[in-house]
């Protein structure tokens, strides 16, 4: 009987388990996982749970009664301390051994923290893991002052609960303007100005020197030259992604674990996929941090460990939750050199869209899901439409002429 290790027990293993037994592998299966918890979702800790509207029960992906009806042995709160390659053994951080047939790492992505030199301690936070979400729960009281060190969606999801709980919040972002690796400024314009709207003193172009931290605050030295006072400061300046194992493991790394559109890495019976995997799309090589892709190419890895797979052809999208704004997201913007605009149906809804020549590559769309729909319908289908009718509002969205290729 074979027997395959899936190392990373997030979204990402846990769809690659659960779709080897859908495929009807039937041999051993290991799902390995760091954290004391069963396999869970990230998202919602920076946005519904963190704000108390969901249960710690509801974040959790399957019951944990499901891995055992499976016949997937969850092993929580387990560290693999090494990989050898020749032999395919695991090894454990307690120093037990595991032999294995095939690997599978859905190691996902590691929280950047703020370097030793700026301070820290007690009071500074990341939000990556259900450990940091409930370690900093207590902080979240009307009237204290929390510092959110980076622009990005994390930052700002934290931000947005941190202020309809009644917290005095300052963002601080190093760049130019908020979100600038992954929108355009129409849309960083946008969110600032929602924010903005909430009372969250957003700061850009202006990065943290350093904490001094008194008896219950801590004293926030900006580059501007200000000086804040705060109670706690969230750290959301980025991940990387996880690779040390696979380092250790001798396999190729390449902006993350390399592999083809099959899921494989360097090593022929080891595979990766997820928050830690970069993968070959559109002549290019990505990696994407989302749910989607982690899930499709977590499955489409399943496959392929089974002799069954074909190539994995992404099809990014992402969201965001500010208060009462959902941010959708459709294809990659990277290369856009044109944002159209057009306003939503009703007040408060807008859809930005990027373009490279004539060519749609991607959608912004807050609180807009028929924008958000009709965007990726055209992205996947290699369509793209003509940009004074998709900025005409007299132009219904279905009435847009479009050139490529036919929807079916």
């Amino acid at each position: 009987m074979t027997h395959i290790a899936v190392i990373g027990a997030g979204q990402a293993g846990s769809a690659l388990a659960a779709k080897l037994r859908a495929l009807g592998y039937e041999g051993r299966l290991s799902l390995i996982g760091a954290e004391p918890v069963p396999p869970y979702q990230r998202p919602p800790l920076s946005k519904k749970y963190m704000s108390g509207e969901m249960e710690l029960e509801r974040l959790f992906l399957r019951p944990e009664s499901f891995y055992a009806e499976q016949g997937i042995d969850l092993l929580t709160g387990t560290r693999v301390s090494g990989i050898d390659p020749e032999t395919m053994v695991i090894t454990f951080a307690d120093g037990t051994e595991m032999p294995v047939d095939q690997i599978a790492l859905t190691t996902g992505a590691d929280p950047i923290c703020l370097p030793p030199v700026m301070g820290g301690g007690e009071g500074v936070y990341t939000m990556r893991s259900l450990a940091d979400a409930d370690a900093m729960a207590h902080e979240f009281t009307p009237g204290r002052r929390v510092l959110i060190v980076g622009g990005g969606y994390i930052g700002l999801e934290a931000a947005a609960v941190a202020a309809l709980k009644g917290l005095e919040v300052t963002l601080v972002e190093m760049a130019p303007r908020i979100l600038a690796r992954v929108a355009s400024e129409e849309t960083a314009d946008w969110i600032k100005t929602m924010h903005g709207s909430h009372g969250v003193d957003i700061r850009e172009g202006c990065g943290l020197q350093g904490l001094s931290k008194s008896a219950a605050s801590f004293s926030a030295t900006l580059s501007d030259g200000t000086a804040l006072e705060v109670d706690f400061v969230i750290c959301g300046i980025g991940v990387r992604p996880g690779t040390a194992l696979a380092e250790r493991t001798g396999v190729e790394i390449d902006n993350g674990i390399k592999v083809d559109e099959f899921g494989r890495t360097s090593h022929p019976k080891i595979f990766a996929a997820g928050d830690c995997a970069s993968f070959p799309w559109k002549g290019a090589r990505i990696r994407l941090e989302s749910v989607p892709n982690a899930i499709e190419q977590a499955e489409a890895t399943a496959a392929s460990m089974l002799g069954q797979g074909a190539p994995y052809v992404a099809k990014p999208w992402f969201w965001s939750d500010q208060y009462d704004v959902k941010l959708q997201i459709a294809g990659l913007n990277t290369g856009f050199d044109d944002v159209v605009v057009r306003p939503g149906d009703k007040p408060g809804t807008q859809s930005h869209w990027y373009f490279k020549g004539a060519e749609l590559l991607a959608v912004d769309a807050m609180n807009d899901p028929r924008a958000y729909m009709q965007g990726k319908r055209w992205i996947e289908a290699g369509q793209s439409p003509e940009k004074a009718a998709l900025a005409d509002m007299g132009v219904s969205l279905k009435s847009v002429p479009v050139m490529g290729v036919e929807l079916a």
